[in-house]
């Protein structure tokens, strides 16, 4: 009888163990196999599991009416690769990251971007870790009160799809025809795989690729600031101070939701203006909207920009004139010029003049202080949307 309940003993320790090993097991979901593996990593450095891009929004934003972009993580995948390959570009000199730098929330420190040839781009790189309004990613954009909001600083185009190809087909930006992109990639076996992976076939179609490059795009969306950490703990309420700021930074908010919010929102995150004369110059040499629209109206238009991560994305302006926040904020404050289309917000009451904010030093330090709580450190460190390329 002692041995046998020895021996039962032994067997009910050997079944506990048993499953606790299993409990500590890591279990993973292979994505390629050992051939398509080593066709991705003699070129990338990809794991070889699922590679999550989901978005999570913090409550505040939900609050909105916001809600997540479903995406495809296979196609955000082959989208980052895709946003870092130089092949995009007619001689292979250029990537989408060449103008958007992880590290500056995907922008350029240019005031214009460098294209495939060594010209140099119209207007300055727009920062796409600003992006927070992801709904204006998918064709027809968003609307917030009756404003949708659209892509490039003249707003031509409607989608990240739509502003991808014209991108990468621009004589000064990438200069490559989409069909002869296709065919390029399809000579890559790695391309083949994580095309195979994302749309289930080894055929490579032009709309494959901007459709994986709007994917990866839609995913970077800033939502881990101060600001986010302060407007969360008031319950998404703008107008309080915010525990976790200090009281050049509140004071900086306060200023800001008063003088700036009607046009780029009190809340960070849906803009209430499309686009505007900010009042840079009297005559524009650059027509803005106007040059697409045609109308006189829209002359000197541009789009009002979402101003997350806005310490990481000098210079400043459609044209980069600005070099630091402190210039913008003295545009602002004293230096905004007449012109027939200025927008009503940034003149007196009459119309008839400009309006001088009138703010001192302290204040525009304030405001400088609110715009550096806007940054995204864990944006711009994500491995997840870093240079896939060995």
């Amino acid at each position: 009888m002692k041995t046998r309940a020895v021996l039962s003993l032994f067997i009910l320790l050997s079944l506990l163990l048993t499953s606790c090993l299993k409990d500590n097991v890591e279990v993973r979901s292979i994505l390629y196999t050992e051939d398509e593996y080593a066709a991705i990593s003699a070129v990338l450095n990809l794991p070889n599991d699922r590679l999550s891009y989901e978005v999570k929004l913090p409550q505040h934003m939900k609050n909105l009416g916001m809600t997540a972009p479903v995406l495809s993580d296979a196609k955000a995948t082959l989208g980052r690769v895709l946003f870092y390959d130089k092949q995009l570009s007619r001689n292979q000199a250029v990537s989408c990251a060449s103008c958007h730098h992880q590290e500056l929330a995907f922008s350029d420190n240019k005031r214009f971007s460098e294209g495939f040839n060594g010209e140099l781009t119209l207007r300055n790189s727009l920062a796409l870790g600003s992006v927070a309004n992801f709904k204006s990613s998918y064709e027809g954009g968003s609307t917030f009160n009756g404003q949708q909001q659209f892509f490039f600083w003249d707003e031509r185009a409607h989608s990240i799809q739509e502003q991808s190809a014209l991108t990468l087909q621009d004589d000064i930006e990438m200069g490559m025809n989409l069909d002869e992109l296709a065919s390029r990639l399809s000579q890559h076996e790695y391309y083949r795989v994580l095309f195979r992976k994302a749309y289930g076939a080894d055929v490579i179609h032009p709309a494959f690729i901007t459709e994986a490059l709007q994917e990866f795009i839609n995913a970077i969306v800033s939502t881990s600031t101060r600001f986010d950490d302060g407007i969360s703990a008031v319950n998404g309420d703008p107008f309080r101070n915010f525990p976790n700021f200090t009281q050049a930074e509140n004071l900086g908010r306060n200023l800001f939701i008063t003088h700036c919010s009607s046009c780029h929102g009190a809340n960070m995150s849906i803009s209430p203006e499309k686009v505007a004369n900010n009042g840079l110059d009297e005559v524009y040499e650059d027509a803005g909207v106007g040059g697409i629209t045609q109308q006189p109206s829209d002359l000197g238009k541009f789009k009002v920009p979402f101003l997350r991560n806005i310490a990481l994305t000098a210079p400043y302006m459609h044209d980069g004139r600005f070099a630091t926040l402190e210039e913008v904020v003295e545009h602002y404050n004293s230096g905004v010029k007449m012109h027939p289309n200025l927008d009503f917000r940034l003149r007196t009451e009459d119309g008839s003049a400009p309006r001088r904010l009138s703010l001192t030093e302290d204040e525009k330090e304030a405001l400088v202080a609110f715009l550096n709580t806007l940054t995204d450190e864990t944006l711009v460190t994500a491995s997840r949307f870093s240079d896939p390329f060995r």
